[in-house]
């Protein structure tokens, strides 16, 4: 699961996926604002049937949150 979440980071973020890691921060490392968020929990709800509630969205600091996230609440 990170492997194919880090990809889209990467694509999404214009990054080396290898600069990626579960400790790379959204906010201070890939800089990411509110609509790059908005972009990416559209994606996973496409790619992972995974909604996530506004509630949920602040609880994202790092890519390894987002990953325990997908994990924990896509559709089997």
């Amino acid at each position: 699961m990170f492997e194919q979440i880090r990809e889209e980071l990467a694509k999404q973020f214009k990054r080396d996926k290898e600069s990626i890691t579960l400790e790379t921060t959204l906010s201070e490392d890939l800089r990411a604002d509110s609509l790059d968020v908005m972009e990416l929990l559209m994606t996973m709800e496409d790619n992972y049937g995974v909604v996530v509630p506004d509630e949920d969205i602040i609880n994202f600091q790092t890519v390894g949150d987002i990953v325990e996230y997908v994990e924990s609440h896509k559709e089997n």
